[in-house]
């Protein structure tokens, strides 16, 4: 069975993963974009991101966990909140996601809603599919249209504590950030993570942050 796991996901040392006030301005709240410089940097990150004759970008312990997370996946799912800033019902197709005609995912990615809506097809290969019977459907949905490889469940906050609250994470790899945001959505917040079954597998330090990966036992 296709593993569900939440990969290079950057926290504040005070637990949070989104600043407050998400907006168009800033998608991941206000401070939020800070927990992710690591990763900004990395060449993997400027692979997925380029543009013709762009490239570059560092390689090293943080480079090694950003293509880490891209490896073997088949399926995203994700949250609302993840796709974009429009709450309510859609009230039209405009708004295609934060990330232009050519999204970095480049498999079927599942988004949790609570309103229908079309299913939209991008470039390269990245389908986005509105998914309304919760996360138990989206989760079935993404196994199947994975074909046997793995799930990589991309937040935000909320949709990951769901999922952590099921015990249907089987694994996570967080980026700890030497920054405090003071507010925003606290990830692991009321959460018992060692009585849902979960245990630390491996912590690395790297010049920017601490990656911590965590296993359900």
């Amino acid at each position: 069975m296709s593993k569900l796991s939440v990969r290079s996901f950057g926290l504040s040392i005070d637990g949070f993963g989104a600043g407050p006030s998400q907006s168009l301005e800033n998608p991941l709240g206000v401070g939020g974009r800070a927990l992710h410089e690591w990763a900004f940097n990395t060449r993997t990150f400027h692979a997925i991101h380029a543009t013709t004759g762009e490239g570059g970008g560092t390689t090293g312990v943080d480079d090694d966990f950003m293509a880490r997370g891209f490896e073997n996946v088949g399926a995203w799912i994700i949250g609302r909140n993840m796709f974009g800033p429009i709450r309510g019902p859609w009230q039209d197709g405009s708004w295609k996601g934060w990330w232009g005609e050519n999204p970095p995912y480049h498999t079927p990615v599942f988004v949790l809603t609570h309103h229908q809506r079309e299913p939209l097809a991008m470039q390269g290969g990245t389908v986005f599919h509105f998914v309304t019977d919760g996360i138990h459907g989206a989760l079935e949905r993404a196994r199947q249209a994975a074909r046997g490889k793995e799930l990589r469940l991309g937040g935000g906050i909320s949709t990951i504590r769901q999922y952590l609250l099921a015990q249907l994470v089987d694994e996570m790899h967080l980026a700890y950030c030497p920054k405090l945001l003071g507010a925003g959505e606290n990830l692991l917040l009321n959460i018992d993570l060692p009585a849902l079954g979960y245990r630390i597998k491996a912590h690395t330090m790297s010049e920017d942050c601490m990656h911590v990966e965590i296993t359900r036992t």
